[in-house]
Parts: structure tokens; C-alpha cells; sequence
């Protein structure tokens, strides 16, 4: 008996690395499950249905269910169409993993309107456009489900050369808290995440490189946290995210300080503030998101 018998799963950008790596466990737990991947190169160029038809070998060759679809998630079109894959296949949807993604990394003042708007198209309309007919078939299904948004420390922490990645993951973000408040009636749950793992978008950053690197942060590392969030064990948790990364799985979240106020509203001078500054910013975090 695996956790996710009966279930049927999409996961999209799930042709290599950490889609690949959820894609597998989740069969392997017993979900059937649409692979979507473009079949593009990392920064979004090209297409091609080898990597996807891949994933679906090795699903079928270890006794799973799975089947291939190759729309773009940046259209609207391109989302219904990877519904409609499930449901011809499988007739349902119980989970959805946006996962797919592409880099453009440039410091701000060299990036260009095309490494702003697709990378904002695949992370954030991406995600838009296809949770959008995936909830709507949740909801009117009545059984619930579960989604689950690729988010990134660049986004919730910031990183250098990456203004369009992080606004993109900082968004997808804000979108899933936004998501669980409106699911919840509906019984459906939407989680982010934040994974750390060598794939082909990370293994040249710097840090990330070498073979001892890449078995260290082996995305398939990072999937146990996804099965964890789309099954069972994870009960009724919703709008919560994850930092999963090599050996570790954190809960990210936006905090308040102890801050200033003042009784019925008054005005808060920007002297005040200056005098209170022990208590409006927190303490810098001790270590890194590794320690």
C-alpha cells in the first residue's frame, strides 16, 4: 500500500531534476501521474517530447502509471491542455506540483524586457495558468486536493543577479497564501515550497558544482517533503512553506517584530522610529540556510 494509491497527480517541468525526482516517488507511492515538460533548454528556448516520454518509461518500467503531455505553462490554453491530459487519462486530479521553471540570470541593470518577461511568464503566469482549471476541477469535483508551488529562498531571501527569478518566486508565494485562504472551504490545500538541489538550472551557480555537490543535494532529497505535503501526513495544513534542502526541512514564514505604537493611532514620528529601532528589526538570522 503506498500513501498516495488511488490518486492521480500532475506535475509540470517534470522531465528532469526535482520533477523528475517527485514524478518518481509519487508513482512509486501509488499516484498515476501526467508528466509535463516543454522539452526546452534551461532558459527557455526550445521544445521537444524526449524528456517527458522518459519519465514516463521509468514510471511504466517499475509498475506505474503515467502519461506524457508537452504544453507550455504559460498560456492559458497550455494549462486547460495539461488538465485535459489527466482527465482523458485518468479522469481526475487529486494533486498538482508547479514545478516548471527556466533561469535568465543577469545583475539588474544588464537584464532586458525578454529575461524579465519569460521568466516571469513560466514561474508566475505559469503557475496562474495552470492551478486556475485544475482548482476549478477540485472544487467542482468536491473531493478536494492538493497544490503545490515551487517558490525559492531567492525570492523569500533575496539573491544576487536574480531580480526576475526572485519577484517571480516571491509571487508564487503570495499567490499560495492567497490560494489556501480561498481552497479551504473546498477542502483544498496549497502549499509552497522552497527546495535547494543541483539540477541543470543550478549546477554552474557558484558552490553548486562537482560530483560530491551533486549527491549532497540530490533532488530526490527534496521529494520526500512533496509526498509529505500532498498526502495524508500532512493533515489539514495549508498556506505553509517549506525549505527543503540537504538534510534539512524548515518552515519559511513572514514574521512581525515586537515593533512601535501608539495608543488610539497617533502619529509615529520618523524620530520615534529612529529611537525604537532595538524594537521595530529583528536580529540579522544566526549561520545560512545550509547551517
Amino acid at each position: 500500500m503506498g500513501l498516495l494509491d488511488g490518486k492521480v497527480a500532475i506535475i509540470t517541468g517534470a522531465g528532469g531534476g526535482l520533477g523528475r525526482a517527485h514524478a518518481l516517488l509519487l508513482a512509486k507511492e501509488g499516484a498515476s501521474v501526467v508528466v509535463n515538460d516543454l522539452g526546452g533548454d534551461r532558459a527557455g528556448g526550445g521544445k521537444g517530447s524526449a524528456m517527458a516520454d522518459q519519465v514516463v518509461d521509468e514510471i511504466k518500467a517499475a509498475g506505474g502509471q503515467a502519461v506524457a503531455n508537452y504544453d507550455s505553462v504559460t498560456t492559458v490554453e497550455g494549462g486547460q491542455n495539461i488538465l485535459k491530459t489527466a482527465l482523458d487519462a485518468f479522469g481526475k486530479v487529486d494533486i498538482l506540483i508547479n514545478n516548471a521553471g527556466i533561469l535568465r540570470d543577469k545583475t539588474h541593470a544588464k537584464m532586458d524586457e525578454a529575461d524579465w518577461d519569460l521568466v516571469i511568464a513560466v514561474h508566475l503566469k505559469g503557475t496562474f495558468c495552470v492551478t486556475r482549471p485544475v482548482f476549478t476541477h477540485m472544487r467542482e469535483r468536491g473531493e478536494g486536493g492538493v497544490i503545490v508551488n515551487t517558490s525559492s529562498t531567492s525570492g523569500l531571501l533575496g539573491n544576487f543577479g536574480q531580480t526576475n527569478y526572485g519577484a517571480a518566486k516571491a509571487g508564487v508565494m503570495g499567490f499560495t497564501r492567497c490560494l489556501a485562504l480561498e481552497g479551504k472551504k473546498y477542502g483544498i490545500r496549497a502549499w509552497g515550497l522552497a527546495p535547494m538541489a543541483v539540477t541543470r538550472m543550478t549546477e554552474d551557480l557558484p558552490g553548486m558544482g562537482g560530483e560530491d555537490m551533486k549527491a549532497t543535494m540530490d533532488p530526490a532529497k527534496v521529494s520526500p517533503t512533496v509526498l509529505y505535503m500532498v498526502s495524508s501526513l500532512s493533515k489539514d495544513k495549508t498556506g505553509v512553506c517549506l525549505y527543503a534542502g540537504p538534510g534539512k526541512v524548515r518552515e519559511l514564514r513572514m514574521v512581525w517584530s515586537e515593533g512601535v505604537a501608539k495608543a488610539d493611532a497617533g502619529l509615529i514620528t520618523a524620530e520615534d522610529i529612529a529611537a525604537a529601532e532595538d524594537k521595530i528589526f529583528l536580529p540579522e538570522p544566526k549561520g545560512t540556510i545550509f547551517s
